[in-house]
């Protein structure tokens, strides 16, 4: 049996780092592979563990076929390696950290994907953010924007509706159809646990 792309989506600061760094053992136990990310970035920033690559040499590995998905973000370019797709043919399933602006895209490459939302309250979020450093005061300020225009202004809307349209999937605590939605505001080991929850509760309805 083939594996299946777990797709976590959340705003910069929502914890994604965190939680796959706390989840990563538990997860291959499960047999479940954490993607490594290409990032136009440089391999001294603080964060995910990700490949730092310059533009051009991103375009020349976009350009090569290297990427199984690939989308443009908040100035920087993101891949995920082609590796996963021998990964999901062996079996095994494969959780990248992904955009939400790019999972229409991803779904039409991969339809049986799990999307799963990370979500922070914004007062959670500010600290986060202020604490990593990245960015100055007005900056986090329109990250913050960002986020709550995604919630209210109805881009989150959006994405639930298109997912409506698949066909229904069995109900899921924090789910509407395939789209799980992950509070991270509250302690770190209580978010893993949940996360784990729901994809032993996705993979037994596979």
């Amino acid at each position: 049996m083939s594996g299946r792309l777990i797709y976590l989506m959340g705003p910069s600061g929502s914890g994604k780092d965190s939680l796959l760094n706390a989840a990563r053992e538990r997860l291959a136990e499960r047999g479940c592979v954490i993607a490594r990310r290409v990032i136009t970035r440089s391999a001294e920033a603080v964060g995910e563990d990700a490949i730092g690559v310059s533009p051009a040499e991103f375009d020349q590995q976009e350009a090569a076929g290297a990427f199984a998905l690939s989308w443009r973000a908040n100035g920087l370019a993101y891949g995920i390696p082609r590796q996963i797709d021998d990964w999901l043919a062996t079996g095994q399933d494969v959780l990248v950290n992904g955009s939400r602006g790019y999972l229409p895209k991803a779904r039409q490459r991969y339809p049986e994907l799990l999307a799963i939302l990370l979500q922070v309250d914004e007062a959670a979020l500010r600290q986060r953010l202020q604490a990593r450093g990245r960015e100055s005061a007005e900056q986090i300020e329109a990250r913050l924007a960002r986020s709550r225009d995604f919630v209210v202004g109805g881009a989150l809307a959006a994405i639930v509706a298109a997912e409506a349209e698949r066909r229904p999937a069995p109900p899921t605590q924090g789910s509407t159809e395939n789209l799980i939605v992950l509070n991270n505001s509250g302690p770190l080991d209580q978010t893993v646990t949940q996360l784990l929850q729901l994809l032993s509760d996705a993979r037994a309805c596979a």
